[in-house]
């Protein structure tokens, strides 16, 4: 038996207080990144330098010092709410197992942390080992992200998920793919612009070209095509929902949130690329590509379990001989 919609309200704002928690989280591991404070506390970990707390830390070592703290602080956070989810609701219930994954994947954000630290994968290491790496720590974040979001959504009380259906939506799995595509590849291009910053966007722009540039750089160049690919699948997903009579109104709701989360970061984009990718516009444009997740996962999670609306039943047509002899009936 479910818990008491009191108590499902309270375990749902927690919910998203620990996904708001993550975010933040997420948002300065793109700080330590470009900064080059990954190697702040050496090959160490959990060590830092060698010692649980610097004693005179430089401000490279500060900035992973926060990083590993606020960490362990979401670890925990996650940790109390799966606790929480499975006190509040039954065996089987679907908030459970979104509870779960999120453990699961935040364990695997630790482990995937600790090795960027360990292989010395971090600083100015510029290895194609370190793109790929990246790459599958920031497909873990956007799961362990999505896992939390599910959390929250099925957590509040007037969430009631009786079966999963309508799992056939292309454009859906399109816009996942994509969606995922843009975001690894954004980060490769943010790394090329930490590790090769130019001056200029001519500069820049002749970078992206050049057969004698590091490859890292040279990738950057994938990155606005993929991500105006994707966002124009899911600006088509979120207008057919829209045009939808049959869709329900969370639906809806939730096409619109993605709607314009994508035209805002479709604009973040080109204000990141004019201004050749200061750290401030790297943050936000991080922080507008998780919040573009989310409510994709939020579109997904309702057009997989909201019911269609009913379709009205369209007239019966008479015929006119036949509505003559019902006339003739009835006097």
């Amino acid at each position: 038996m479910s818990a008491a919609p009191q108590t499902r309200n309270r375990l749902a704002r927690f919910a998203w207080s620990v996904l708001g928690f993550n975010l933040l989280v997420i948002v300065w591991g793109a700080v330590v990144r470009a900064t080059g404070s990954g190697a702040g506390c050496g090959s160490h970990w959990p060590l830092c330098n060698g010692e649980v707390v610097p004693l005179e830390p430089a401000t490279e070592t500060l900035i992973e010092l926060f990083h590993r703290a606020t960490s362990g602080i979401a670890l925990l956070l996650v940790i109390a709410l799966t606790v929480a989810v499975f006190r509040a609701f039954p065996k089987g219930h679907v908030a459970r197992r979104a509870a779960m994954a999120s453990l699961i994947l935040i364990f695997i954000e630790a482990l995937i942390g600790a090795g960027l630290v360990l292989f010395e994968l971090v600083g100015d290491n510029d290895s194609m080992a370190r793109a790929v790496y990246i790459a599958a720590h920031l497909t873990n974040t956007l799961l362990l992200v999505g896992a939390l979001t599910l959390t929250a959504r099925f957590s509040a009380p007037d969430r009631t998920v009786t079966s999963q259906r309508h799992w056939g939506h292309s454009l859906l799995w399109i816009s996942f793919l994509g969606a995922l595509l843009a975001a690894v590849s954004g980060a490769i291009a943010a790394l090329g612009d930490t590790l090769f910053p130019p001056e200029t966007l001519g500069q820049a722009l002749a970078q992206d070209v050049s057969s004698t540039g590091h490859l890292l750089v040279r990738l950057r160049t994938f990155h606005p095509l993929i991500a105006i690919g994707a966002g124009l699948v899911m600006l088509v997903l979120a207008r057919r929902q829209l045009e939808s009579p049959y869709r329900s109104t969370r639906t809806q709701r939730d096409a619109r949130l993605l709607m314009f989360l994508v035209l805002l970061q479709m604009t973040g984009g080109v204000i990141n690329v004019a201004l050749l990718a200061p750290i401030w516009m790297q943050v936000v444009h991080l922080l507008m590509a998780d919040l573009m997740w989310i409510a994709l996962v939020l579109l997904a999670e309702s057009l997989t379990t909201e019911p269609l609306k009913a379709r009205p039943r369209p007239p019966v047509e008479t015929h006119p001989k036949e509505s003559g002899r019902q006339e003739r009936s009835r006097a």
